[in-house]
């Protein structure tokens, strides 16, 4: 196919999409060419500003020298050995998940879902051979609205009708409580509980907190009736909300962190459950496993990431720069706005109309950012953004917001 111009090949590159791919997303219409740091740029020429970081993959910024460097310098070496052998780069990522976390084990995988469900999976078996619960019997409790993946087991458990639509039948032995309510996760508790899966702010629900103190009650609740408190924070760890993890908000630490997105900068699909010696040693050689997930390439990128985060101190500018960011946010004047809320550079406008229209027009003036649940807009650049670009950036939401 000849390309007659960048202009056509926009063009024509978004129709082959069209063409050839399932339409399972609805994206904006830019064809990004290349990205460095909080800034991309498309087949035209256009720079944008992103403000979504690919859904928090890319806290560290696009294209990150270091992770870079690790990158390049261990797939000149070996890329993937399967499980099947031992290489030098699990060992070492093990060591530095250890030593940032305090976790026992961790077990690396690929995807997001990937992780949940191996988190899953564990419980379960924790709560058969460790707790006592009745083969087969082990029930797991999850927050209304959460978004923990794609999978048929996830989806099934899921509260949204379109994620569940057309793919059942579902796994059994899921029980939903509303989100942020501590007595109905006190009163869903069964016997056959192994296990409440929570994310400590729901991102793809629209960057939904829940009450002060939330997380500590619920973590009492869990302690109380010897029931795993399992964290998803692919989305909110790693630096998003100001804390190098969400949960440190509330001084408690899970039983299970599930972690992904930022932990490989966004060059490499890398996730990881960490938990202690007691529940991820339920493992025995055959009950689970991914050619993919530990490979030797998936961890120098991942321990180069995590350099990356704890060299700059992505949190604390995270911490610092969201402050900011709220508050300018909070001064749009707009009959369309009904709340603004966030933590650390993870933030959200809810609005009264769709949010589609208002994330096209904020494109147009440079800023990239997307709607999420139809009527609300997500704001969650790179840690690594400059104060300078951050506020030209809510300038620019600021204007389409009022004007609208």
């Amino acid at each position: 196919m000849q390309l007659t111009s960048q202009y056509s090949a926009a063009n024509d590159l978004i129709a082959l999409e069209e063409k050839y791919g399932a339409h399972n997303y609805h994206p904006l219409d830019v064809v990004i060419e290349s990205a460095q740091g909080a800034w991309v740029t498309d087949v035209e020429g256009r720079r944008y500003l992103d403000f979504l970081a690919a859904y928090s993959a890319v806290n560290q910024g696009h294209c990150h020298p270091a992770i870079l460097r690790a990158m390049m310098e261990q797939a000149g070496k070996v890329a993937l050995t399967s499980r099947a052998f031992r290489n030098t780069q699990l060992p070492l990522l093990l060591r530095d998940l250890h030593d940032l976390t305090g976790f026992d084990m961790a077990l690396p995988m690929n995807s997001g879902a990937e992780a949940v469900e191996t988190a899953l999976k564990a419980a379960r078996k924790w709560g058969e051979k460790v707790k006592g619960i009745a083969k087969d019997r082990a029930e797991i409790i999850v927050g209304a609205n959460n978004f923990h993946g794609r999978t048929i087991s996830i989806v099934g458990f899921s509260t949204e009708p379109q994620y569940r639509d057309g793919f059942g039948p579902f796994s059994a032995g899921f029980r939903n409580v509303p989100f942020g309510d501590v007595e109905a996760l006190r009163n869903a508790i069964t016997p056959n509980t192994c296990a409440f899966l929570v994310e400590p702010i729901q991102g793809e629900a629209g960057i939904i907190l829940p009450p002060a103190g939330y997380l500590r009650e619920v973590a009492s609740i869990c302690r109380e009736n010897n029931v795993l408190l399992i964290l998803d924070e692919i989305q909110s760890g790693l630096g998003r909300t100001g804390k190098l993890f969400a949960y440190m908000h509330d001084q408690i630490a899970p039983d299970v962190l599930i972690i992904g997105k930022a932990l490989s900068g966004g060059f490499y699909p890398v996730s990881a459950v960490l938990s202690s010696r007691e529940v991820l040693g339920v493992f025995q050689p055959g009950d689970h496993g991914s050619t993919f997930g530990g490979n030797p390439l998936a961890c120098a990128v991942a321990r180069a990431a995590l350099r990356v985060v704890v060299d700059e101190d992505l949190p604390t500018r995270s911490a610092e720069l969201g402050a900011h960011a709220l508050a300018k946010l909070k001064q749009i004047r707009s009959p369309h706005v009904v709340d603004v809320r966030g933590l650390g550079l993870w933030l959200a406008i809810e609005l009264n109309v769709p949010a589609r229209p208002f994330c096209e027009q904020i494109r147009d003036r440079g800023v990239l950012c997307k709607e999420t649940h139809e009527k609300v807009i997500r704001i969650a650049p790179p840690l690594t953004i400059s104060p300078g670009d951050l506020d030209w950036g809510l300038e620019k939401i600021t204007q389409v917001i009022e004007q609208i």
